[in-house]
């Protein structure tokens, strides 16, 4: 995995002839018994450089934690941001979710992908896939719900994303419905020696929040959440190759975020 700190910056725009990999499958097994549909199927990108061709540990945990609380989906609004696959975004779906709202990149080709795994594992009816790039208006986001603001936001595997947080958090702070709406923010350390730099995103997460602070001061700026690390699950390590503890890279840690 690169030390890239860039988003997507021009990663769309190049005029080099590429002739991108063929898709792939992986089929998850679900965690719930009592569910018809036993196992998801989810189709990824052949490559991309949003990582969105991995099916990532964070998102078999999250994958596993709804299926063992279907409670934390089910009549609820749910929001993922950053999908790739949408692993946890169909589960909700599955486990009885009022509306599951999957977004990504507006990139054709990731959301195009989203929507195939929607449609083949029969969950379109109470399923929208939208493009949204991470702190940008909200408006159509809040428009998909009737109630304007998500009882859950699905964040999986993205604190990597440095440059990102503010964007990401700002979203949050603006479409999490307050006191009884959670963020759950799953991920794995994949660099170890940056692994300091994911936990910031829990620290700009926790600044009190001053609407009359300039937004462009990222040194402080904050949003007013709580914060909970609550869960550590060991998996494979995703990269072999990659430099840097092998326990480390192979933890998915779970927090929830919550406006007081």
């Amino acid at each position: 995995m690169a030390d890239e700190e860039g988003f997507a910056g021009d990663l769309f725009g190049s005029d080099e002839e590429y002739q991108a990999p063929e898709p792939t499958t992986e089929v998850y097994t679900r965690q719930n018994e009592h569910s018809q549909l036993q196992t998801i199927s989810i189709r990824l990108v052949g490559s991309h450089p949003l990582w969105a061709h991995h099916l990532w540990n964070a998102s078999k945990v999250f994958a596993s934690f709804f299926d063992t609380h279907p409670e934390m989906c089910r009549d609820k609004y749910v929001l993922e941001l950053g999908a790739g696959g949408a692993l946890p975004s169909l589960i909700a779906a599955a486990n009885g979710a009022a509306k599951v709202v999957v977004t990504d990149y507006p990139d054709k080709e990731l959301i195009d992908t989203i929507q195939y795994n929607v449609d083949a594992n029969k969950l379109a009816d109470n399923v929208s896939v939208q493009g949204y790039v991470w702190g940008t208006s909200t408006t159509g986001l809040r428009d998909t719900i009737p109630q304007a603001t998500y009882d859950v936001i699905i964040l999986s595997d993205l604190v990597f994303n440095h440059s990102q947080h503010h964007a990401m958090l700002r979203t949050c702070r603006e479409l999490l419905t307050p006191k009884t709406g959670r963020v759950y923010v799953f991920y794995t350390h994949h660099r170890p020696h940056l692994a300091h730099r994911d936990l910031e995103f829990f620290k700009i997460a926790q600044r009190p929040y001053d609407p009359s602070v300039d937004p462009d001061d990222r040194e402080a700026v904050g949003y007013g959440f709580e914060v909970d690390h609550f869960l550590q699950e060991k998996m494979h390590v995703m990269f072999e190759e990659d430099p840097g503890d092998v326990q480390v890279r192979s933890t998915v840690h779970g927090w929830r975020l919550w406006l007081p």
